[in-house]
């Protein structure tokens, strides 16, 4: 009997798409014999994963995921995809993300150390993904990954337009760092993901916005002022003082808390850290929405249209 080695299950895997389990067994089967083992996939419905692959995925779920370390904190979030918002509403798929972004926990938050992570059966992720795309028939993928840890303190999860529990639409994680109490911590850092998710921020402090973000508003600014007919000599004083105000508006700190206007969130911290009796220092967050950045083609827009007319939102 043909030695059924890890080469030639990957190039099966390549060549068909199927999972790594399947691929053995069909080597086995089938005494190493490549294409005797693809027809033998391809009679078990697992050899169409692969032809779904240039299908755009821009539908499907982002997942959070807490684990409590103590008198730390991790949290995790994911994005897996589907072709349609129908598959998205699918326990199984529903599932798989669940399992996905327990392993995204024990990842550097790297969406390749992801997919190749094994879940708690002992799968591989890339492995899951494939096939499930076999059972459910549309394409799928693991997009984008992230992950929050603190030694002391809390990392806070919000799922806005959550389809089930810790599945939705947009996922926040926040990570708060102080000695105060981590459940109120907690409590607190969930407040501030709301937000969030509402308000969208670009960077946590004016030191960490991205220097980029700032000259193309500068130069849209500029642009702006010329049209107006403002002063030459007054143009860079104007803009200035609009730049300021844009920071104030995409920088989290800076922001003024949605459920109260009257104080920013870095007020917040100081206030509630003050109650605590020990201070709280935010140290990242991270804002996943899904489909940021997939170009849909007409095919999602009519599987979206048919979603719509079955009952899906």
């Amino acid at each position: 009997m043909a030695e059924i080695t890890a080469a030639l299950v990957k190039d099966l895997r390549e060549k068909t798409g199927a999972g790594m389990m399947d691929c053995k067994k069909a080597l086995t089967e089938n005494a190493g014999d490549i294409e005797a083992a693809t027809d033998w996939l391809r009679t078990k419905g697992l050899s169409q994963a692969g032809k779904k692959a240039d299908r755009v995925a821009a539908e499907g779920v982002v997942a959070v995921a807490l684990r409590n370390d103590g008198k730390g904190m991790t949290g995790a979030v994911i994005e897996l995809n589907s072709e349609t918002d129908f598959v998205a509403r699918n326990d199984k798929f529903q599932a798989a993300a669940r399992k996905t972004v327990a392993v995204a926990l024990d990842t550097n938050g790297d969406v390749e150390a992801v997919r190749a992570g094994k879940t708690a059966d002992g799968e591989l992720v890339s492995d899951l993904v494939t096939n499930l795309i076999a059972t459910i028939g549309e394409n799928m993928a693991v997009r984008r990954s992230a992950k929050l840890t603190v030694a002391e303190g809390s990392v806070s999860a919000y799922v806005h337009n959550a389809v089930a529990p810790e599945v939705g639409k947009i996922g926040v994680l926040v990570a708060l760092e102080g000695a105060a109490d981590q459940a109120a911590m907690q409590e607190l850092g969930r407040k501030i993901a709301m937000h969030v998710a509402a308000t969208n921020p670009l960077s946590l402090s004016a030191e960490d916005l991205d220097p980029a973000a700032i000259e193309r508003e500068r130069a849209v600014l500029v642009e702006k002022a010329k049209e107006q007919g403002r002063p030459e000599n007054m143009i860079d004083k104007i803009v200035d003082g609009q730049i300021s105000k844009f920071q104030r508006e995409v920088v989290l700190l800076e922001q003024p808390f949605v459920m109260n206007p009257d104080q920013t969130i870095k007020a917040l911290l100081a206030d509630t850290g003050k109650e605590l009796g020990a201070a709280i220092k935010m140290t990242g967050f991270v804002r996943l929405a899904l489909g940021e950045g997939v170009e849909k083609g007409p095919e999602n827009d009519f599987a979206a249209e048919v979603a719509s007319m079955t009952g899906g939102n």
